[in-house]
């Protein structure tokens, strides 16, 4: 059952080669105290490519159920709307994506200055990694955000 959708109207999303089925949206990257915050649309009953995490991450789903599989395809966790997760860096490789409706999803990751994610191929070789200094780089390359109106 789809869940109440997030309004996204204020929210600029951006794409990144080589990475189908997901829109992202850095909202904070912090280098003194290493925590990337993004925020991860995935897109309904898709699949984003083979990666595993380097970074201690928390997640908090805000639409949909993001959607957790092995890397040989097993469904192996959903999260639905509202549920938070705190895990440690590593992990086993996995692809993740959206259920019947489109996944929005907060993630912050924590404790890195190096490789956040590793982008890997079916045999599990490195593709790729994305780094706190590429997530910066996405971050200054970004529309300025929506900016709370401060009543005095």
């Amino acid at each position: 059952m789809p869940t109440a959708p997030f309004d996204e109207s204020n929210i600029k999303w951006y794409v990144l080669d080589g990475i189908d089925h997901a829109w992202y949206h850095v909202c904070e990257v912090d280098p003194e105290a290493k925590i990337v915050d993004v925020l991860l649309k995935f897109e309904a009953n898709e699949r984003v490519v083979l990666h595993r995490h380097h970074a201690a991450y928390r997640t908090l789903v805000l639409q949909g159920e993001l959607r957790i599989y092995e890397a040989n395809g097993d469904l192996m966790e959903v999260r639905p709307v509202g549920s938070y997760v705190s895990k440690p860096a590593g992990g086993v490789p996995h692809t993740e994506g959206g259920g019947d409706q489109d996944a929005i999803v907060f993630f912050s990751n924590r404790g890195s200055d190096g490789v956040i994610y590793e982008i890997l191929d079916e045999d599990l070789n490195t593709l790729a990694t994305l780094g706190l200094q590429d997530f910066m780089g996405l971050w200054k390359a970004q529309e300025p955000s929506v900016v709370p109106m401060v009543v005095a």
